[in-house]
């Protein structure tokens, strides 16, 4: 383990090399980040929706068990998610080694292509493939996306600083972690932690949403009305609740 002085000062030089990064390299990179989180989400489903009536909330601890294999692959195999650059740009930004600009330009960027990603796996593997379609995958994608989009605006941008509070600390735990095993449980915990209390995650709300519309099941209005609050609440989550505590503590 590095020490949390020596995670900071990680954290704030990946933050510099991602506003760095080509145009091209953040376009590819943010797609693949936004189709492995919506991937993720997509073997949620399909794990548990059969048992979702039976098991309760068990079952939704298991489908949160399978979900952070979005995250583990974006972060140890290459990626680009907004979630986690809210916390690592805005962290550079705190350190003034990125300009307000950067951390904009990055922002709009990562999420354009996020979205991109998101809507891909949306529509191609869960509506032409069919399995976010038919039988229970479609009735287990209709509720959840009926519960994403039920919530209040004010309750969405809390439910998203939770959200990304945590995914900001699987974020922070992978960089202070030198050994694969010590990342995988770094991420695996608080991802898995958020996803089953049931915060919201903007990038992971594009996909389960426009699978619903795909799918007759939400509209275009209400997805617009959901991924706002919950978006603002992940900045919040990630650049001051974990980048914003952490640079104020640990920042000589």
């Amino acid at each position: 383990m590095y020490s949390l002085e020596e995670t900071l000062a990680i954290t704030i030089k990946k933050g510099k090399a991602k506003v760095h990064k080509p145009l091209r390299a953040k376009l590819i990179l943010g797609f693949i980040g936004g189709a492995m989180i919506s991937l993720g989400y997509l073997a949620y489903i399909r794990v548990i929706s059969s048992i979702a009536d039976q098991w309760g909330s068990f079952a939704s601890l298991i489908g949160a068990m399978i979900f952070p294999i979005g995250l583990i692959v974006i972060l140890l195999g290459g990626g680009e998610l907004i979630t986690g650059n809210m916390f690592v740009v805005s962290t550079a930004w705190f350190d003034k080694k990125v300009s307000t600009k950067e951390l904009l330009s990055n922002f709009v960027v990562i999420t354009f292509a996020n979205i991109i990603g998101s809507l891909f796996v949306a529509y191609f593997f869960g509506h032409l493939v069919g399995l976010t379609s038919t039988g229970v995958y479609l009735h287990e994608t209709l509720t959840m996306a009926a519960a994403k989009i039920k919530a209040t605006p004010l309750q969405a941008f809390i439910s998203g600083i939770g959200c990304n509070w945590f995914v900001g600390l699987s974020v922070w735990l992978c960089y202070g972690t030198k050994d694969t095993v010590g990342k995988y449980l770094g991420i695996w915990f608080p991802v898995t932690t958020f996803v089953a209390i049931g915060f919201q995650h903007s990038v992971a709300n594009v996909f389960i949403i426009s699978a619903a519309i795909f799918e007759n099941g939400a509209t275009w209005k209400e997805f617009i009305f959901n991924f706002i609050p919950v978006y603002f609440g992940n900045i919040v989550g990630g650049a001051i609740m974990v980048g914003g505590l952490y640079y104020a503590v640990y920042k000589k």
